[in-house]
């Protein structure tokens, strides 16, 4: 699934060709995917301008000039594609197609139907269903170690499901919570409680740097995920632990035929992946 920098990266790729831009012509191909599509959805985005393109968590958020806006999830699969080729008949997975004033069009592609597109009033925005409960943006000024703590105290589950908690902390995914459990040194093990203070501390500034770094190289592209002119991110080469389980972490220093090198175990039926000499 797209996380917070894939997300982010498709949030700027759409801004540079949206914004300021009327929405001539929508199609949709079927009536939803995860969620029903809106009724009339269609009629109710053809001729709006878009004013502006957020991020909140994983929602991506396309701002109207009639208050109201576009949520839209890429759940497993999705893709937002500002096709090369205006005109070309749409694909099998290609659910809706936007098109532009200036001829760019956008298709919402997903192939295994877990994303969703829904429109909402921006008056109401914060006290929507699927945003409501969400945490803080781990890139904001609100997000520092002091809050973190807050957020964890009293959880006896392990770190590294506290912060995929949503409720947590807004945006985080399997892939990044491990890269920086790891540059924090902190085990995917430990209770969460316990990395409240000087934990926090060394976490969340790793969180911001692995995030920022990931949003730089266009995201991580391991299954579906693309950016929105369709090439692929590059953040994958760069990663320390995820996914490199037996080989040597970044700066190794130990016998990894030895010691086994990265580890990799699995937590509520997802992988971490984590270095024990360096992580505790």
């Amino acid at each position: 699934m797209p996380e917070l920098p894939e997300v982010e990266t498709v949030c700027r790729g759409l801004s540079a060709r949206l914004v300021g831009r009327r929405l001539v012509r929508v199609e949709q191909r079927r009536p939803g995917l995860r969620l029903p599509f809106p009724e009339d959805m269609p009629a109710r985005l053809t001729g709006r301008r878009v004013v502006a393109i957020g991020r909140r968590a994983k929602y991506i958020l396309i701002h109207l000039d009639d208050g109201g806006v576009a949520i839209l999830h890429l759940g497993m699969s999705g893709r937002l594609i500002i096709a090369e080729a205006p005109g070309a008949p749409p694909g099998r997975h290609d659910h809706v197609v936007l098109t532009t004033d200036d001829g760019a069009v956008v298709v919402f592609n997903d192939a295994r139907r877990f994303g969703l597109m829904t429109l909402a009033l921006e008056a109401e925005l914060a006290a929507h269903p699927l945003l409501v409960g969400l945490g803080p943006e781990p890139l904001s000024p609100g997000f520092t170690p002091k809050a973190l703590s807050a957020r964890l105290a009293g959880r006896g589950s392990p770190i590294k499901a506290a912060l995929l908690d949503q409720t947590v902390v807004a945006g985080l995914g399997n892939i990044y919570v491990s890269e920086s459990l790891f540059h924090a040194g902190i085990s995917p093990l430990r209770p969460a409680a316990s990395v409240a203070g000087a934990g926090a501390g060394r976490l969340v500034p790793a969180i911001r740097r692995v995030l920022k770094a990931a949003i730089a190289a266009g995201g991580s592209s391991l299954r579906d995920y693309v950016q929105t002119s369709g090439e692929l991110g590059y953040f994958q080469h760069r990663f320390a632990v995820y996914d490199r389980a037996g080989q040597p972490c970044p700066g190794c220093c130990c016998d990894v035929a030895e010691t086994g090198g990265i580890r990799r175990l699995t937590q509520a039926n997802r992988s971490s992946y984590y270095c024990p000499r360096r992580q505790d």
